[in-house]
C-alpha cells in the first residue's frame, strides 16, 4: 500500500528560483493539472540499507485519477479512476479493488491530487536548501496516516525528489525524470477492466 499512497507525487513546473519551498509546493499544486514522468524508487530499512528498488512510468490527472506502472523488477499496475483504486499484479494475475477515498485518505496522493487545502491536512515546514534542492516537510495532522512525514525537494524547474518515512521507520525515496507538465492524457489511461481469468479481491 505504501507505493499506492505515493503514486501521485511527481510533476514539475517552472518556479521562482528563490521562493521558499512551501510556496513552491503551493504553486506546484495550483499550476499542475496533469503530468507524466519516469520514476525510480528505492526503499531503505531502519538501518539505511536498501531493501527494494523499482522503476516505471507515472501519469496523473487531477482530481483523483492516476496510473502508476511498475516495470522493474516486476510488473504491477495501479490505477485510480476517480472513485476506485485498482491494483493489478501481472505475475499473480490478481486484482484488488477498493474505494479510492478509503485507500488514500489523508495520504500524499490526497495532498497533490485532491483539494488545494494542503494545510488542513498537513503541517508544513521549510527545511532550507540541502544538496542543491529546497526542501519542505509535510507532517500529517491525522495519526491514521501511513506516513510519519514526507519531504519534497524542489529545484528551480520543479519537484525533483520525495522522501517518505513510514510508521516503521522505513524510508522510500522517489526521483523523477523526463517530466511533462499538463500533457493531454487519454481518459482510457484511467480506466481499468480486470483481465479475463484474473482473481478479483474486493476490499
Amino acid at each position: 500500500m505504501k507505493y499506492i499512497l505515493a503514486a501521485l507525487m511527481l510533476l514539475s513546473f517552472p518556479l521562482t528560483p528563490h521562493a521558499a519551498a512551501i510556496e513552491k509546493l503551493k504553486t506546484f499544486i495550483a499550476a499542475t493539472h496533469s503530468a507524466q514522468a519516469n520514476f525510480s524508487q528505492d526503499v531503505f530499512d531502519q538501518a539505511g540499507k536498501r531493501i527494494q528498488r523499482a522503476s516505471g512510468i507515472m501519469q496523473f490527472q487531477r482530481p483523483g485519477k492516476f496510473r502508476w506502472t511498475y516495470q522493474k523488477p516486476y510488473e504491477q499496475l495501479i490505477v485510480g479512476d476517480g472513485s476506485r483504486l485498482w491494483v493489478y499484479d501481472k505475475d499473480l494475475n490478481q486484482v484488488s479493488v477498493r474505494k479510492l477515498d478509503q485507500a488514500l485518505g489523508d495520504s500524499p496522493a490526497a495532498l497533490l491530487a485532491g483539494s488545494n487545502e494542503i494545510e488542513k491536512i498537513y503541517n508544513l515546514t521549510n527545511l532550507g536548501n540541502q544538496e542543491g534542492l529546497d526542501w519542505v516537510e509535510a507532517v500529517p495532522k491525522s495519526k491514521d496516516n501511513a506516513f510519519e512525514r514526507i519531504r519534497l525537494g524542489f529545484s528551480s524547474s520543479g519537484l525533483q525528489a520525495m522522501e517518505l518515512r513510514d510508521q516503521f521507520a522505513q524510508v522510500t525515496v522517489i526521483k523523477f525524470a523526463a517530466v511533462e507538465r499538463n500533457p493531454k492524457l487519454s481518459p482510457e489511461l484511467f480506466r481499468f477492466v480486470p483481465p479475463k481469468g484474473a482473481d478479483v479481491i474486493r476490499e
